[in-house]
């Protein structure tokens, strides 16, 4: 990826960051999607008190639930714009949590290793996917879960233009099948399960049709 596509893409999602809420499934105003995604994010995340990083957090809506289940949550976000709305709505909520920005496909963790990894909604945005898959396994502890919510998404490609010049370029621009996804994955780790989501349309706030998933996948 060029340096000018990464500054793009980094002020596109700066400058989305005010109005990203307004979607049903990122802001979670709506108390049934938002209790639809707490009920999920239960199921996939350890039952008990876990160190979770939640790389491409957006506003933070997701490390919110996390957070309030109780768990230790390390977001992660190119954009610095949608990092301080994650940090203020976990203040607002009297949640702790800790934000960086950074490139979601090699976290600025450091050494740090996790319990589970969470990413919803980012891989069509990277220039290496594969790269950042593996980025992500590296960083989890032995038993570890990764969680991909994911899809492929039916309005990519009606319009034929990119949401920034340059990202019909991107391998994985408009989303990717369960099945690709789970041939990527396979290979590098121990176990995995793909939980259909398309049907759940308090997910979404609306019912749709595209594909929508979740790869669970334990190291």
């Amino acid at each position: 990826m060029t340096d000018h596509l990464a500054s793009a893409i980094t002020d596109y999602w700066d400058a989305a960051a005010d109005g990203f809420d307004e979607e049903p499934d990122h802001g979670l105003r709506s108390q049934r999607t938002r209790a639809a995604w707490d009920r999920r994010l239960r199921a996939w995340a350890p039952a008990e008190p876990s160190d979770i990083l939640d790389v491409g957090c957006g506003t933070g809506s997701l490390s919110v639930l996390l957070a309030g289940a109780g768990h230790r949550v390390t977001g992660v976000d190119l954009a610095p714009q949608m990092i301080a709305q994650a940090a203020a709505k976990l203040s607002a909520a009297g949640l702790a949590g800790r934000f960086l920005v950074g490139d979601a496909a090699a976290p600025p963790t450091g050494g740090e290793s996790f319990d589970m990894l969470l990413c919803r909604h980012l891989l069509w945005t990277l220039p290496d996917p594969w790269a950042a898959l593996g980025e992500w396994i590296a960083r989890l502890r032995p038993s570890g879960r990764l969680v991909l919510v994911e899809g492929r998404w039916r309005e990519a490609g009606q319009t034929g233009v990119p949401y920034v010049p340059g990202a019909d370029s991107l391998p994985w621009n408009g989303g990717i099948s369960a099945n690709d996804l789970t041939a990527a994955v396979r290979p590098l780790v121990a176990d995995l399960r793909v939980e259909p989501l398309s049907g759940e349309a308090d997910l979404w706030g609306r019912p749709v049709d595209d594909e929508r998933y979740a790869l669970i996948a334990t190291i």
